[in-house]
């Protein structure tokens, strides 16, 4: 049976970002998240909710051509 949830440490490795960015995003709210004793918890399909929320929020910014916080 697959892992039904994953990791802050899992949850960074897989958007290529610090534990920290990724923590900040559970503790935010852009994440949803639960906490198993002292460790949170992030189930797969709302990580791949997040993706997907990421790609259209990039979409739009694409569309009305919005590129002031691109990276170069």
């Amino acid at each position: 049976m697959p892992a039904r949830f994953v990791s802050i440490a899992d949850v960074a490795e897989t958007l290529s970002i610090s534990s920290r960015q990724a923590y900040g995003l559970v503790t935010s709210g852009e994440l949803p998240a639960i906490k198993v004793g002292k460790s949170w918890r992030i189930e797969l399909t709302e990580l791949e909710a997040f993706i997907q929320r990421q790609y259209a929020d990039a979409r739009a910014h694409v569309a009305a051509g919005d590129f002031a916080d691109d990276e170069v």
